[in-house]
């Protein structure tokens, strides 16, 4: 009689499918990323017709070594090589202090941008959303930081990071194909909702992964994803708001 080893069992197998699935979505979000931009900046780049300041050159190489990052991360933790991937977190930490700098850096250069093209109204309550948008990246990221020795909630918090990022790219395909012609200029707050809810739309693949292989959504997905919807609908009356003016319109003054 012969006796068959299983060297898979099927918590392993499980396991090795769920750590891929990080893999993937990375890849997905690095995807998005890049094709967003591709209309507005990679392109035009290409093309030597893209002209921008320093600072925003700075922050899309930062932003897309994020990208390239993330995926490379996801595939050292889904492919076993633990050691290595928290080695070279550190490289993570500093991309993600970068990106939140220069992030604040490009929303202030914008608000310059508006307020000599005349529009410096529009500008500060647009400012919202890119400033909103780093500050959410940089605290879910420092939480994940926080999780390291939590796997599960690690690696959960660094997509929902990741995805937080991609309502930007998203919006360029907005911009690029439904944008009214004219010169452009900072676009009313409440047309940045649709792109995102359509790049959280990964963020409900995630929380279907969850319901499919653990029973329920974890509560990464479900806090986590409530305050970045609400983060995006509170754009909205935040930016219109006295208070908002006041104080955006400060950091304008100061920057010029």
């Amino acid at each position: 009689m012969t006796t068959l080893t299983d060297f898979n069992p099927p918590r392993a197998v499980a396991q090795s499918q769920s750590g891929y699935f990080y893999f993937y979505m990375a890849l997905a979000c690095m995807a998005v990323a890049f094709l967003g931009f591709a209309p507005t900046y990679w392109l035009p780049l290409a093309k030597r017709s893209f002209s921008a300041s320093p600072v925003v050159h700075f922050h899309g190489l930062l932003f897309f070594g994020w990208s390239l990052y993330f995926v490379f991360q996801s595939w050292l933790a889904a492919s076993g090589n633990v050691a290595r991937h928290r080695t070279i977190g550190m490289i993570g930490v500093s991309l993600a202090t970068a990106m939140t700098i220069f992030g604040f850096l490009v929303a202030v250069n914008a608000m310059k941008r508006s307020a000599a093209a005349g529009m410096t109204e529009d500008g500060i309550a647009f400012a919202i959303v890119p400033l909103s948008g780093i500050l959410f990246f940089a605290v879910v990221f420092t939480l994940a930081i926080a999780a390291i020795r939590k796997p599960e909630t690690h690696k959960r918090l660094m997509l929902l990071a990741g995805i937080s990022l991609l309502d930007a790219a998203v919006a360029r395909w907005f911009l690029t194909f439904l944008a009214p012609p004219g010169p452009l200029g900072p676009p009313p707050v409440p047309v940045t909702i649709p792109p995102a809810i359509i790049a959280y739309l990964l963020l409900v693949v995630a929380m279907v992964f969850d319901w499919r292989t653990r029973g329920r959504p974890h509560p990464v997905y479900v806090y986590g994803g409530l305050a970045l919807i609400a983060v995006k609908f509170l754009n909205w009356p935040i930016s219109v708001s006295p208070a908002w003016h006041s104080f955006a319109g400060g950091i304008l003054a100061m920057a010029q």
